[in-house]
């Protein structure tokens, strides 16, 4: 029976550690899967992922469309998805040779409650900061579970050119001096604290909804970083963010 990290692979030419890991492995390479409406219709040229009323994963390909990899069990799948890339996919670049600086240290106790800047917080390896909804599990996205959720940061610059007030970007860290984007895939620091840049953590109708229309259109592709703490201490404002080795 093919699981869908094994369809998966065929497609992208590596497997997520399993296929409960499989959105989150794939958003940190700037992709996702598009649940396609009419699987039964459904006319593409290229390789796409298929799923039996059984539940087993295959790899159809063609018009009309064939199974590639699996089994066949019926004439059309109850449900079909593309895999497809985040517009535009976050760049590769080099690690940053310069550290950036956090300004503000902001968290939120409750989902939707208004953030409160701090000078100095706990950061808990795991969970993330003391505190905030996202530490206890409260978040808006937490229910699924899944990385980059422990942790947030966004930049300074991004957010005065998008006309964004810190305490607005629902952020926990704001830095300034430092491209995010190096940091997807890297371990990091700020100050004692020791994170690993996931994705990037991009604007959406929830944020826009708690702010004012604007803010999403403003701030896609530079609403920040989502990142994990792999060693806790104390997150501090003046703290500097650098890459670890």
């Amino acid at each position: 029976m093919s699981s869908l990290a094994e369809c998966l692979e065929q497609i992208v030419g590596a497997a997520p550690p399993s296929d409960d890991a499989a959105s989150d492995w794939l958003a940190a390479r700037g992709l996702g899967l598009v649940k396609v409406a009419d699987p039964a219709g459904f006319a593409w040229p290229g390789r796409y992922l298929g799923r039996w009323p059984s539940g087993e994963w295959v790899v159809l390909f063609g018009v009309p469309p064939g199974v590639v990899f699996g089994s066949v069990e019926g004439d059309a799948v109850a449900e079909a998805y593309v895999v497809a890339a985040h517009e535009p996919a976050p760049r590769i670049v080099a690690a940053p040779a310069v550290p950036g600086v956090v300004e503000h240290v902001l968290i939120a106790p409750a989902a939707e409650a208004p953030m409160v800047a701090a000078d100095a917080i706990g950061a808990v390896a795991g969970r993330g900061l003391e505190g905030d909804r996202y530490h206890d599990g409260a978040g808006t996205f937490s229910p699924g579970g899944g990385n980059g959720r422990e942790i947030t940061l966004v930049d300074a610059a991004a957010l005065e050119a998008a006309g964004v007030a810190p305490l607005e970007a629902r952020r926990n860290v704001v830095v300034r001096g430092i491209d995010l984007d190096a940091l997807i895939g890297r371990r990091f620091r700020v100050g004692e604290v020791e994170c690993v840049g996931r994705r990037r953590c991009e604007p959406c109708a929830h944020l826009q909804r708690l702010t004012r229309p604007g803010v999403l259109r403003a701030l896609v592709h530079r609403g920040g970083l989502r990142a994990d703490v792999v060693g806790g201490g104390v997150l501090r404002v003046g703290d500097e963010v650098a890459v670890l080795g």
